[in-house]
């Protein structure tokens, strides 16, 4: 596996094109087979620029059905070495960390450690830096939790710490250089959505899933309860802060278990109530703060968010009965 460009065997895309980029109303979705021929080649850069660009423009509009999102999968699990997990009472958790923060702080790494200090080994792949937001990775970095330079790191981080944090040029170099043409385009593109229902684990570890718009729900849902392949591991699939996979703070959103071809409710959605006691959050959100407010709370001078720690039961729970 290379993860240089392969400019020799040029892929012929126009028949694919011709299919996904009629517009929101003409296109018509590709079959499984041909969707995950035309991934695989984009992942081997065999696709000339112009046409990836087409591409990436056309599923933008159109979107993805479930067929052709477990298709991309599919090609994309077939692109990296797995994470072996290790052994243990629990299934390794994956978070995926691709949003930061913008507006609330950013506790991924929060939940990480909390889970990691129930005995639950979890991995946090994510990007480094997206300017204007607070990335995981730069709190870990505040915490002096080291980022994996390679499968290696993350395996002995797992089994040292319970936690460990990969970008995904380390976790995945072929899905990196498709996520990194947002910033070359100006939007995102299918990948976008491949990292965050990532299984990066072998045997299957148990993923967090989290969802912006009610629309993604139904597609995510649809994806993990017809398509076993992509399921493999199941879900957690609740809808997310800002983008971002850990509990809003100020509310209690639901929280499905998906598994088995199954959606299984085990938190639900409750109303915000004018009563709730007001939750004490960090007075900024950079990086430094949140990381040292982290501290505290694993030191237990302030208390966790009472959304996150239920977040951190269900999480154990399911991570546990399912070892």
């Amino acid at each position: 596996m290379t993860d240089s460009a392969d400019t020799a065997n040029p892929f012929p895309c126009a028949r694919f094109i011709k299919e996904i980029g009629r517009g929101p109303h003409g296109a018509r979705a590709l079959t499984a087979d041909d969707t995950r021929e035309l991934y695989t080649a984009m992942l081997d850069g065999r696709v000339g620029d112009l046409e990836l660009g087409a591409i990436l423009l056309a599923y933008r509009v159109k979107g993805e059905t479930a067929e052709e999102l477990a298709a991309m999968l599919a090609g994309a699990h077939a692109s990296f070495e797995p994470v072996h997990q290790p052994p243990g009472e629990f299934r390794p958790v994956s978070i995926p960390s691709y949003n930061g923060a913008r507006k609330q702080p950013n506790l991924v790494p929060l939940l990480a450690l909390l889970l990691a200090r129930e005995g639950v080994p979890v991995l946090v792949h994510g990007v480094t830096e997206d300017p204007g937001r607070v990335t995981s990775a730069e709190i870990f970095t505040h915490l002096r939790i080291p980022h994996a330079g390679s499968h290696d790191d993350i395996e002995d981080g797992l089994a040292e710490r319970r936690v460990a944090f990969a970008s995904i040029d380390v976790l995945a170099p072929r899905l990196a250089r498709l996520l990194a043409l947002r910033r070359r385009m100006g939007v995102r593109n299918s990948t976008h959505t491949l990292v965050k229902i990532l299984q990066p684990f072998a045997p299957a570890g148990l993923r967090l899933v989290n969802y912006t718009h009610p629309p993604y729900r139904d597609s995510l849902t649809q994806l993990f309860s017809t398509h076993p392949d992509a399921a493999v591991g199941g879900a957690l699939l609740a809808r997310g802060t800002e983008g971002e996979a850990v509990a809003d703070t100020r509310r209690q959103v639901q929280i499905d278990w998906l598994h088995d071809g199954i959606c299984e409710t085990r938190v639900p959605h409750e109303r915000s109530s004018r009563d709730a006691p007001e939750v004490e959050l960090p007075e900024a959100r950079d990086a430094a703060t949140t990381a040292a407010w982290i501290g505290a709370v694993l030191r237990g001078e302030a208390p966790v968010p009472g959304a996150i720690a239920r977040q951190v039961e269900v999480i154990v729970d399911v991570a546990r009965a399912s070892a």
